[in-house]
């Protein structure tokens, strides 16, 4: 099989890493790529959110399966173009990806098919937003309604830090999402579908801010483990019951199937479970860690989903090592990151055992072999280990390895759970 990998960051990386190793697998080609990605595999330039563009190099290729990692290329309907050329896909249509693409729609579809979420209002203006943060109360929570590459969501104590982020995301919108405060743990799970089935992952929890306890602003992503050791037994079962099949059955109703990776961010709250956002790809970094556990071939997987045959797909087989990621992010990131610092140490710290060092913001430099940062979160450093205190273990040395300028990173990912620290509000209804 020959698999055509599109995207240029760390889950895209954890992708083609995880394609390497299937025996299924032939080739991978990525487009456009990164420097790490370009170790393990050949990559091709492309547009990636131009349908035409990236429907010809899958033809020129002769790809099996296109595999689409990140949110734009889905939205802008890529996925269409290469099912209307008859090439196998993973990724839903662009008016699927609308559940990312617009948190006012996502609510709407979470209404019509009874899935448990936190109340919202979807504001035009500042004024209804002004009269939704008082309705609702401290933490104020405000989402921008569409892309925003998992920055666009602001939580804070102060309502003028709130109207400030309500008037940036007005300015570049039509509407902004003012919701309720969900307390309790957030799980993060994948949820793979077909348009009628849907299949789970192993669920995994991120770190969204920047520093340690959950302090200073909203990120991509932090870092990530699994598998949850404090989740409660049946929560899988729960999740794809309550929330993946209600959304997967409602968007085939309205005539608009849902064929790819749905992610379901969730917080289990003194009410009970409650959906925080739906993604319609890999979420990053929570993949680098669950793909790095999962031993079933991930071409058969993701085949599966494309051609409409889950539902035959053997039981997903999971190593039983706990995974733990490590964002390495540059200086001025989430603002303003600054870019150009030479790296060093990367190849030290991938001869770790149990390690995997992941690209996202890195580019060749002048230097021959020298490598320098060009993004906000640079590297994924994970690891996997016999317990989740061994892989944090393994991959703060490596990441104790490498160095640039002004790097960032948390300390804390994954001490919580490693310490059996982390409990959940009893459920009140």
């Amino acid at each position: 099989m020959k698999v055509l990998v599109l995207g240029s960051g760390a889950r895209e990386h954890a992708i083609v890493a995880g394609l390497i190793r299937d025996p299924q697998v032939d080739a991978v080609i990525a487009a456009p790529g990164n420097p790490g990605i370009a170790l393990m595999c050949d990559t091709r330039p492309v547009e990636a959110t131009d349908p035409a563009a990236v429907t010809a190099l899958a033809h020129d290729l002769d790809a099996d399966l296109v595999v689409i990692g990140p949110e734009a290329p889905l939205v802008a309907g890529v996925a269409d173009a290469l099912r209307e050329a008859s090439l196998p896909v993973f990724g839903p249509s662009g008016a699927a990806a609308v559940l990312e693409g617009s948190k006012a729609f996502a609510k709407e579809i979470m209404a019509a098919a009874g899935v448990p979420t936190a109340e919202a209002v979807a504001a035009a203006d500042e004024t209804d937003a002004a009269d939704a943060l008082d309705r609702f109360g401290a933490p104020y929570v405000v989402k921008a309604d569409g892309l925003a590459a998992g920055k666009g969501v602001v939580v804070t104590e102060d309502r003028d830090a709130a109207l400030a982020h309500v008037r940036s995301c007005l300015s570049v919108a039509d509407r902004v999402v003012i919701e309720d405060y969900l307390d309790g743990p957030e799980v993060s799970l994948f949820v793979l579908c077909d348009g009628v089935t849907a299949v789970p992952l192993e669920p995994a929890q991120d770190f969204k801010r920047i520093g340690d306890g959950d302090t200073g602003p909203n990120t991509g992503g932090m870092g990530a483990y699994s598998p949850l050791p404090w989740a409660p037994p049946g929560l899988v079962e729960e999740i794809v019951t309550t929330v993946a099949q209600p959304v997967v059955d409602e968007m085939a109703r309205r005539g608009t199937p849902f064929a790819g990776l749905l992610y379901c961010g969730l917080a289990l709250t003194a009410r009970g479970l409650r959906v925080v956002e739906f993604n319609v790809r890999f979420g990053d970094p929570e993949t680098q860690s669950v793909l790095a556990r999962l031993e079933t071939p991930l071409s058969t997987a993701l085949m599966a989903a494309a051609t409409g045959t889950l539902a035959e797909l053997p039981s997903l087989q999971w190593s039983s090592d706990a995974s733990v990621t490590v964002v390495m992010a540059a200086a001025g990131y989430p603002e303003a990151p600054v870019t150009g610092a030479p790296i060093t140490g990367l190849t030290e710290a991938a001869a770790q055992d149990g390690v995997m060092v992941l690209h996202a913001g890195t580019t060749a430099s002048g230097t021959a072999g020298q490598l320098a940062t060009s993004g906000g979160r640079v590297l994924s450093v994970v690891a996997n280990a016999p317990t989740l205190a061994e892989a944090r273990e393994r991959a703060y040395a490596a990441a104790a390895l490498i160095s640039f300028d002004g790097q960032q990173q948390r300390s804390d990912i994954a001490a919580a759970a490693a310490a059996g620290q982390i409990t959940i509000p009893s459920t009140t209804d």
